[in-house]
């Protein structure tokens, strides 16, 4: 056939596109719904479980989801781009503090977002598409969650990491997050768990936030806050919001994600926020207003509307102070089976004099526990154990209960003794 001219200039061609690895969380997952052993144990999923290993429907969302169904006003209609307003004020409220002077005078706007992916994820296209130009590095902790670094280089961030778990004596790295902190470029953006780290279960402690706060201000660094875990960690919400109080009380301008998946029990709702705070000035309200108008433009283009019915029954318990001050009792009976099941491990592994040294398990916090377990532990402990977790020795210890406890103290004494 004549007068047909080739291509000479590329084109996207999907049949090039490379497989991506798995995930390895989900691909952990997969593997133990695949073992018939009947010694399972789960230790990888990142969600809590009751004394029974089942997904435990918190008591104050059931009488909330009860609520919001007898409420003739309850439709499926679309949110504003924004999302539901009494959800995302009681959020602010909730993580600044009800006296927050930020959001008296003004000075914050919230979105509600896809739960904490989607907030981290909204925050990151902001930054990526206002922070000049080249892009400032982004300081992520060393280990920390993985989506964190690939959120922020999808959008073409540069991520570096900074230390923050040693491994000698699985505690936080203190002086190596400092130094890298005092030597970053200014302007860096800098994410910080704002308790219950993910995954390695140690936080700074309220002296050691001060000073990181003292070094941030001194570098000009702007704090980016990932709240997945507010009252789950310590049993208190006016506990786990410290630092992100202080450091907005020091004048910082910060933005927050903030997820309802774990301390509420809704991790398939998907219910959580970003908020921006604007540091205090005579034009903070204006810059506020400009953030919020930006935020508009990309969550349209991203999502359009958010889901309404998670945030709903968090706006019901949230607006609620009866069922709010029931939700901190939850709150206790979540954090207090996790601090028990830490104690009994230890007192097993104590028990059997397992090699090592065991207090980390009882002195870090929240829902994950950075063994210290290598990933050859790791591997046996799945092959002759069916013990299933992260390779880098993370536990959920909410996966342990009574039943199982003794057993994966045995199966962690087992492999330390045989594995290098």
């Amino acid at each position: 056939m004549t007068g047909v001219s080739k291509l000479t200039t590329p084109c996207f061609d999907p049949g090039k596109i490379p497989a991506a690895p798995n995930d390895p969380l989900y691909s952990l997952v997969s593997a133990y719904e695949a073992d018939t052993s009947a010694d399972t144990v789960d230790l990888g999923v990142g969600a809590y479980r009751d004394e029974n290993a089942k997904p435990w429907i918190l008591p104050t969302v059931r009488k909330a989801k009860a609520i919001l169904e007898k409420d003739p006003r309850h439709d499926h209609e679309y949110l504003p781009i924004a999302g539901l307003p009494t959800f995302n004020s009681a959020a602010q409220s909730l993580i600044l503090g009800a006296d927050s002077v930020a959001i008296k005078e003004n000075r914050v706007c919230s979105f509600q977002t896809i739960s904490g992916t989607g907030a981290v994820h909204l925050g990151a296209l902001l930054i990526s598409k206002f922070a000049p130009r080249p892009s400032p590095d982004v300081y992520i902790s060393s280990p920390s969650w993985p989506i964190h670094d690939q959120v922020f280089t999808n959008v073409g961030l540069p991520v570096k990491h900074y230390p923050y778990f040693r491994k000698d004596t699985k505690t936080f790295d203190v002086s190596g997050m400092t130094q890298t902190l005092n030597s970053a470029p200014k302007g860096s953006i800098v994410v910080l768990h704002a308790c219950a780290h993910n995954p390695t279960g140690v936080d700074p402690t309220s002296d050691e936030w001060i000073e990181i706060a003292k070094i941030m201000k001194a570098n000009e660094l702007f704090p980016f806050f990932d709240c997945a875990y507010q009252g789950f960690a310590t049993g208190y919400l006016s506990q786990d919001n410290f630092a992100v109080r202080y450091f907005v009380e020091q004048g910082f301008q910060i933005a927050i994600a903030q997820s309802f998946a774990k301390n509420l029990g809704l991790y398939g709702e998907r219910a959580g926020a970003f908020h921006f705070v604007a540091s205090p000035s005579s034009n903070a309200s204006s810059t506020t207003n400009r953030v919020a108008s930006q935020l508009s433009i990309l969550q349209r283009s991203e999502i359009s509307s958010p889901p309404i019915y998670g945030a709903q029954i968090a706006s019901i318990i949230l607006n609620d102070p009866q069922l709010l001050s029931e939700w901190e009792t939850d709150l206790l009976t979540m954090s207090g089976r996790i601090k028990k099941m830490r104690k009994c491990l230890k007192e097993e592994l104590d028990r059997l004099q397992t090699p090592g040294t065991w207090d980390h398990i009882v002195n870090q916090i929240g829902m994950f526990s950075f063994t210290g377990l290598s990933p050859a532990h790791v591997h046996e402990l799945r092959e002759k154990w069916h013990v299933y977790m992260a390779e880098t020795g993370r536990i959920s210890v909410a996966g342990l209960n009574d039943h199982n406890v003794a057993y994966f103290a045995r199966a962690v004494d087992n492999v330390v003794r045989r594995v290098l």
